[in-house]
């Protein structure tokens, strides 16, 4: 009896992800062009500071838009041609964006290019636990994650050293090279099941796991899981988030996302070239966010080669205590230099280093852990729609920190509002010690128990450590 092979699990995982980094990269060209097009006019018309925030912003708040809507998309035509279908969009949007010829074509550019971004955010982590055997969940699962900090690194890299043109084409070619890529990957074999499509569902089954693997087992708990899906009373989708059981899920899925922005990862990426440029260090702006992005992307390889093994619940409770800490720490610094100028001149190590904690420890596990998790809480009848709130509460969550820091710091004062980040990552720290469940390992059925009072039976690879 052949085990299969991980290969094309990892192939068809990566494939998926490569949206993220498709999104990533909107997400990192936001830093490198605000004095490109602000400043130096490089679209050849002005742009307000105000008009680029909104530039910057409606990118998280066209993600926000599309979540629901797609989460009834990925039910009605499937993971796989859902993801295929944003790649016209995505290159209007990308289009918009090389041939402005006003701030509105950019303003409808960005909205665009988020709300296929978003779409990917509840798509891909989706389509990535489905594909996945139960051992390698959590690593494929939290390869959306890795891609998005590539794609951010991506962007910041090609906006270090180019001219605006090329930046926005060298964008513009990623959705193109998903498509070709992705073309090729099966259909979740998963999705194919509930379907009735139980042939397909065995091909691409086996296609993931390798053309010598046994598969009769898994199948068979797909097949029986399908089934029992579409055996029970059919009600409206309302009726079925109303059930206890997803209810529970829903609110561990939607809080661990707004924890992921509350404690204000988005706030410190925002804030920190002006963190390395105000110690006066050496550091340019350019080569800061370059820092940060290695940072990010190197932190969240460690939790994609961990998570399988550490489990989920603990990378989130190191990860909450540790932001916490360093976000005091730069509260205290804020406060101190704001009230006592001078004082803390020496001290020029301390934010730097905290940033760099900060971001170390949220990419091993705010990061990729709550996408992954809400990919894993739901049974099949509610998976979609339940992901897509799960990820509106994100981009809604994003949106409104990114519109609120500088109010916020300009209102109470840096330190403050570092502290603000504080106290929810607190919170996040001990709602993750005591209600969040450890999914690692687990199928659906073992998680679906656990949320419905019961403590989950082990599964084969527990048992055998």
């Amino acid at each position: 009896m052949s085990k299969g092979s991980v290969l094309p699990q990892y192939i068809a995982g990566l494939s998926a992800s490569f949206g993220a980094l498709c999104m990533g990269a909107s997400i990192g060209w936001s830093s490198p062009v605000e004095n490109m097009i602000s400043v130096n006019t490089d679209y050849g018309f002005p742009i307000s500071s105000s008009q680029f925030g909104w530039i910057s912003s409606l990118l998280t708040l066209g993600a926000t838009v599309i979540c629901i809507p797609i989460g009834f998309a990925i039910d009605w035509i499937g993971r796989r041609p859902t993801m295929l279908a944003l790649i016209p969009p995505y290159m209007v949007g990308w289009v918009l964006m090389l041939f402005a010829k006003n701030v509105t074509m950019l303003y409808f550019g960005r909205f665009i290019l988020g709300m296929c971004g978003g779409a990917f955010c509840v798509t891909a982590p989706m389509y990535c636990t489905e594909i996945s055997a139960t051992s390698l969940r959590g690593t494929i699962g939290s390869f959306f994650q890795l891609l998005i900090v590539s794609g951010v690194l991506y962007g910041y890299l090609v906006g270090a050293f180019l001219p605006l043109l090329i930046i926005n084409i060298l964008c513009a070619i990623l959705p193109v090279i998903f498509a070709i890529v992705h073309f090729f990957m099966p259909e979740s074999p998963v999705y194919l099941a509930m379907k009735g499509r139980n042939d397909d569902a065995a091909k691409a089954l086996q296609w993931l796991r390798g053309k010598d693997a046994d598969i009769d087992d898994e199948l068979k708990e797909i097949l029986d899981e399908s089934q029992k899906q579409i055996d029970m009373p059919k009600v409206n989708i309302l009726s079925a988030l109303r059930r206890p059981i997803v209810l529970k899920g829903l609110g561990i899925a939607v809080l661990l996302q707004v924890f992921q922005q509350w404690t204000g990862i988005n706030a410190i990426l925002f804030y920190s070239t002006s963190i390395f440029e105000d110690t006066g260090s050496n550091i340019s702006g350019s080569d800061s966010t370059l820092i940060i992005g290695v940072t990010q992307v190197t932190s969240t390889l460690v939790a994609v080669a961990i998570i399988d093994k550490a489990g989920r619940r603990i990378l989130l409770v190191i990860s909450g205590i540790l932001m916490a800490v360093s976000t005091a720490l730069m509260g205290v610094y804020f406060q101190l230099k704001e009230s006592d100028p001078g004082s803390m001149d020496n001290f020029g190590w301390l934010p730097i280093s905290s940033i760099c904690i900060f971001i170390v420890f949220f990419s091993i596990g705010f990061g990729p852990v709550p996408w992954l998790v809400m990919a894993e809480l739901f049974s099949e009848d509610v998976k979609s729609v339940a992901g897509s709130i799960a990820g509106t509460s994100n981009w809604l969550s994003a949106f409104m920190v990114t519109l609120l820091f500088p109010i916020l710091k300009s209102a109470i004062g840096a330190g403050p509002t570092f502290w603000i980040f504080t106290t929810i990552a607190v919170l996040a720290f001990f709602y993750s010690l005591f209600f969040v469940p450890e999914t690692k390992g687990k199928t659906i059925i073992e998680i679906q128990d656990m949320l419905s009072g019961g403590k989950g039976v082990k599964s084969e690879d527990e048992s055998q450590t």
